[in-house]
């Protein structure tokens, strides 16, 4: 068959935001910029035995969720997934790769039932980082084209606060004159190292090697469900894995009797230590360690808060959590599958309550938060 002749019905969303759809011979095609509900004609770029990448040749009929993308530069930008679809269409095919990663690979009969989100879609983002490359001995500013490090020139990202954009307009009107990189926070200016962020009434100062939430509005709205299922009183203990800059560990740590944070990066250990002493919470404290690797020999928590990585909780980190045995765990995750396999692994306790939370608007991305209950 023609690589062009394909006549494809879209489905729904592959976890990285294309469109999938099956192809006549049974193989599953991922097509980014596709829309559920498209019919279209596809070519096929990349073939596998089982599915096959391609790209969109000509829409047949439209979806009902298709909406003309308002960025000059998307698709060939990397940095955002949905722009082709409407929001309410976005915040469903979230849910649903929470809802399916937890059914498919935990085989968890609990489900996602909210979908947070603050309803911004644009102006959130309060970090950037900008690639400067030389083309042509010209220097160019933007973000990676999708799926390479070449850059797209950017002259103002709809993702961004106002004061980024102001940052990337005063970059392209002075360009350093090499390949490099500059990453800025909203409230940073390029000679600074820090930044203070306040979350709830919480203030938080930021060196440029800690992370951060890069959406304080829809960190809001994850922390307090995380608040909601760690339901502390003033008599219990909680720990906080992969802890940072110690924004959670106090958000949630101020009801507690006391709390624990730990974290491997010793610049946001000194963060977190400061920011502790900064609002006043003498209860909490924070130690610099791995997740897998520290002395729990002298604390016995009610609750453990765990926010890791994408690639989820080491085994380690698993054992330390199950050494432990509090009461319950909440879980943020910022990649549906790995949450899926580490409830699984931490066996003895059962998925409770989840629900998944838009951080990323635009982009693939979603949070979700789990609490879970010793059986």
């Amino acid at each position: 068959m023609n690589g062009d002749a394909h006549i494809v019905t879209v489905t729904g969303y592959a976890s990285g935001g294309e469109g999938v759809a099956r192809l006549d011979d049974g193989r599953v095609a991922f097509v980014r910029g596709a829309a559920r509900g498209d019919i279209c004609q596809l070519k096929i770029v990349n073939e596998q035995k089982r599915s096959c990448r391609a790209e969109l040749s000509r829409i047949v009929q439209p979806s009902q969720h298709r909406m003309e993308p308002d960025c000059p530069v998307y698709p060939i930008c990397g940095g955002c997934d949905f722009r082709h679809i409407n929001y309410t269409e976005e915040l469903w095919a979230k849910k649903k790769r929470v809802n399916d990663a937890l059914e498919r690979i935990g085989g968890i009969s609990a489900r996602a039932v909210e979908m947070l989100s603050t309803g911004q879609v644009d102006g959130y983002r309060n970090k950037a980082v900008f690639h400067i490359a030389l083309q042509n001995e010209t220097p160019v500013i933007g973000f990676y084209r999708h799926g390479t490090h070449d850059v797209c020139p950017v002259s103002r990202c709809l993702l961004l606060r106002d004061e980024l954009n102001a940052a990337l307009h005063k970059l392209w009107n002075a360009p350093p004159q090499k390949d490099s990189s500059v990453m800025l926070r909203a409230g940073q200016s390029v000679s600074e190292t820090s930044v203070e962020v306040e979350l709830d009434g919480l203030v938080f100062q930021i060196s440029a090697a800690s992370f951060f939430q890069v959406n304080s509005d829809a960190a809001v709205l994850l922390y307090s469900k995380a608040r909601e299922y760690a339901a502390l009183s003033a008599k219990e203990v909680l720990v906080d894995l992969y802890c940072g800059v110690g924004s959670l560990t106090m958000f949630i740590g101020r009801d507690a009797g006391y709390a624990l944070g730990v974290e491997s990066n010793p610049s946001a250990v000194d963060d977190a230590r400061g920011n502790a002493l900064r609002n006043g919470l003498r209860h909490i404290d924070f130690i610099c360690a791995d997740a897998a690797d520290w002395d729990i020999s002298s604390i016995r928590p009610d609750c453990v808060i765990v926010d890791p990585p994408r690639r989820g909780l080491s085994a380690g980190a698993v054992q330390k959590i199950l050494e432990m045995s509090p009461t319950r765990i909440v879980y943020i995750s910022c990649d549906p599958a790995t949450l899926a396999r580490d409830i699984m692994r931490l066996r003895g306790y059962e998925a409770q309550d989840i629900c998944a939370v838009d951080m990323f608007p635009r982009t693939a991305n979603v949070e979700s938060c789990a609490l879970l209950h010793r059986r």
